[in-house]
């Protein structure tokens, strides 16, 4: 049986302001999000990160020794959507990036926003990471929202979840059978 425990990265300023990553960014975690990585519990396990410094960070903050860094944890690539909120992207481009995310958030689509990954690119990304992992023990790997979700997607086809800062959510694999013990716990 393995156990995978997925972690969110704590919060930054540009979460805080619901901005999408802007391209070549790698922002460090706020005040409030250092606070949140010291209140994670430590769980034993393969350690794994996004080379994002507020997953690394996280993972310092939480007392995790140096994790594998994997660049399949990165959060998806936004394009023409990093850097903005959600407020003017509509105004921009109306009704178009609910468009461009419910392709992100479909494993077969070939959309996606504009210069950023397809929801096939970004899904298959994190299918081959969790297709490397073992077969047995605990894995703990410190990611992004989109990342998590992704893998709620492939593993148990859950649609949508909210997936909070700082949280982890735990899946159990079996015989091929995956299920959810805890969502933002």
């Amino acid at each position: 049986m393995l156990d995978l425990y997925l972690i969110r990265h704590a919060q930054t300023e540009r979460n805080a302001q619901g901005r999408y990553p802007a391209a070549g960014e790698d922002p460090a975690l706020s005040a409030d999000g250092e606070t949140q990585a010291g209140r994670l519990p430590l769980i034993p396990g393969d350690l794994w990160s996004s080379p994002a410094r507020r997953c690394l960070q996280t993972a310092a903050l939480a007392s995790y020794p140096a994790p594998r860094v994997e660049s399949a944890l990165l959060e998806a690539d936004f394009g023409v959507m990093a850097g903005h909120t959600w407020a003017e992207l509509e105004a921009e481009y109306g009704d178009a990036p609910r468009l461009w995310t419910e392709g992100l958030a479909d494993p077969t689509s070939a959309a996606g926003p504009p210069g950023g990954e397809s929801g096939e690119q970004f899904h298959d990304r994190i299918q081959r990471w969790l297709g490397e992992l073992p077969d047995t023990g605990s894995v703990v790997a410190f990611s992004h929202a989109g990342v998590i979700l992704a893998a709620l997607r492939l593993c148990l086809n859950l649609s949508a979840a909210s997936v909070q800062h700082a949280k982890v959510t735990h899946l159990r694999r079996s015989g091929g059978t995956w299920w959810i013990e805890r969502l933002n716990g």
